[in-house]
């Protein structure tokens, strides 16, 4: 039996730029990202970890490194199966602007027919990652790894050894610094834990802060006559 954990990249400095990343080059993690990173990297010191792989991805190594930095006698291996989805022309672009787009709608409840505009399909992305998962297992019998890759990729993941219909997978949530641990052998799989967040530090709460338009409005509102 292969004990896989699979952990989602942390925040990210792309986050505030509302922009869908994708495979975009030069994704680095934040200040909140790389506390996440650490907190993990302590929280997996003593797994005993046999292999450490990540997608080729900035956000992601960087993630993968800080569990590394516990495990001398490893390296982070770069594994193109489990990398971000080809989101094509969708690549880099504002989401304001994606929710606009006919195919969101399918995205979001249909994703099983979707090909992304001269990108791949959903069905692709999960199946090059399973594929990817499954070699691990053969190279790794008996071992407990960990593995970095990104929130749809690890929803398509966990909907598939789940046996969840790929349409249900957006029904999955996956934290970003979060794990899930899948167990992997001659018999069923099976899912021993899913978006476990419990060891990161807590992020600093929302601002406050009303815009300052919104702020204008009631302070006319306050100066007109009753």
């Amino acid at each position: 039996m292969t004990e896989l954990l699979l952990i989602r990249h942390a925040i990210n400095d792309w986050v505030k730029t509302g922009r869908l990343a994708g495979w975009t080059p030069g994704v680095h993690l934040n200040p909140d990202g790389q506390k996440q990173a650490q907190a993990l990297g302590k929280h997996l010191a003593d797994a005993q970890l046999a292999g450490i792989y990540a997608s080729p991805l900035e956000r992601t190594m960087e993630t993968a490194e800080a569990v590394a930095a516990h495990y001398p006698a490893l390296t982070v291996q770069a594994l193109e199966g489990v990398g971000e989805v080809r989101y094509g022309d969708w690549q880099g672009a504002k989401l304001d602007k994606l929710r606009k787009d006919k195919l969101w709608g399918t995205v979001q409840n249909h994703p099983s027919r979707v090909q992304f505009p001269n990108g791949e399909t959903i069905r692709q992305a999960q199946a090059r990652a399973v594929d990817a998962l499954e070699a691990l297992v053969k190279k790794h019998p008996n071992q407990r790894i960990a593995v970095v890759s990104h929130s749809d990729v690890i929803k398509l993941i966990v909907a598939h050894y789940i046996g969840a219909h790929i349409d249900l997978f957006q029904r999955i949530e996956i934290s970003p610094a979060s794990t899930s641990i899948i167990w992997l052998g001659m018999d069923r799989p099976f899912i021993r834990r899913v978006n476990d967040t419990s060891y990161l530090p807590a992020l600093p709460p929302p601002p406050t802060q009303k815009p300052a338009a919104l702020r204008r409005v009631r302070q006319v509102f306050k100066r007109r006559p009753h």
